[in-house]
């Protein structure tokens, strides 16, 4: 499923550990991260006991993002919609959009940006841009880009299913998943966060766990 690029980006991810050799500005962001915090499994029930955590690390974003000038000062005029952890919107072109984030859904910053480099390696197609970091009513919000899908039909969940466990991701309730060979959960894949064009599936918006029992060790 993977080259060896990939898979050692992968290896990187699940460890905890800086990749190194790729310049972007989201591996530069968890690298710095990475610098000061393990990469956390997911233990749910924990989620207010990491708020210092999570905390520590926002003020370390904001840093980082003053020394590496990615304050993002303004968002297109045209607000598309709220999906759940995303507010979207529209860019000129109309070929992109733009989300922010909060990283509500995540325990940590960290683990937010796993979940987003998780995202570009399963699903390259809508791969996210991190553009930076935009401060809206104090809260500190991820900026990125990706690819404007238009759907032509609604996706079947059977349909959806069928795709992930074709790539090894396991069905475990509703629409959640788990993938055993990396320990990494899937969250909430219906519908509306997976769209269909020219009878292709497009996974637009997703939501990656390392899972607490992962035992992944260093490539």
């Amino acid at each position: 499923m993977f080259n060896d690029d990939t898979k050692r980006k992968l290896a990187h991810i699940l460890n905890g550990s800086s990749i190194e050799g790729t310049a972007d500005n989201c591996t530069a962001a968890r690298n710095y991260l990475c610098a000061g915090f393990s990469t956390g499994k997911t233990v749910k029930k924990n989620f207010e006991g990491q708020l210092i955590i999570k905390k520590e690390q926002e003020h370390c974003l904001k840093e980082f993002a003053q020394g590496y000038n990615l304050w993002v000062n303004q968002l297109p005029s045209h607000y598309l919609t709220r999906g759940g952890e995303s507010q979207v919107y529209l860019e000129e072109s109309g070929t992109h959009v733009i989300k922010t984030n909060d990283a509500v859904y995540y325990a940590t910053w960290l683990e937010y940006f796993n979940s987003v480099m998780l995202h570009n390696l399963f699903f390259p197609d809508t791969a996210y841009n991190f553009l930076g970091f935009i401060k809206k009513a104090d809260v500190l919000y991820a900026v990125v880009k990706q690819p404007f899908i238009i759907a032509d039909g609604q996706a079947r969940l059977q349909d959806i299913r069928s795709f992930l466990e074709y790539n090894g991701f396991e069905n475990t309730k509703r629409q959640d998943y788990y993938h055993k060979e990396y320990g990494l959960i899937l969250e909430d894949m219906h519908d509306e966060n997976v769209i269909i064009n020219t009878e292709k599936l497009f996974f637009i918006d997703t939501v990656f766990y390392i899972a607490a029992n992962n035992g992944s060790t260093s490539d």
